[in-house]
C-alpha cells in the first residue's frame, strides 16, 4: 500500500480557499462542474490571487468579470 502523503499548511489553506471561491462562483451562477473545471483550468491564476490576499469572494468576482 502507498504511503500517503501529507500537506503543508500552506498547500491546504490553498485547497480550502479554492473550496470557497467554488462557493461563490456557483453562487454567482456557474455550476459546480464549471467552477471545479474554472480552477482547475486556471489553477495558476488563482494560487497568485490567494498569494496576493485575495478573499474568495473576491478572487471569484475577478472571475466572474
Amino acid at each position: 500500500m502507498a504511503k500517503k502523503e501529507e500537506l503543508d499548511d500552506e498547500t491546504l489553506a490553498l485547497i480550502h480557499w479554492c473550496i470557497e471561491v467554488e462557493h461563490h462562483l456557483v453562487a454567482g451562477g456557474a455550476t459546480q462542474k464549471q467552477a471545479q473545471e474554472h480552477i482547475e483550468e486556471q489553477v495558476e491564476w488563482f494560487t497568485d490571487m490567494f498569494y496576493e490576499g485575495l478573499t474568495p469572494e473576491q478572487a471569484a468576482k475577478e472571475a466572474l468579470a
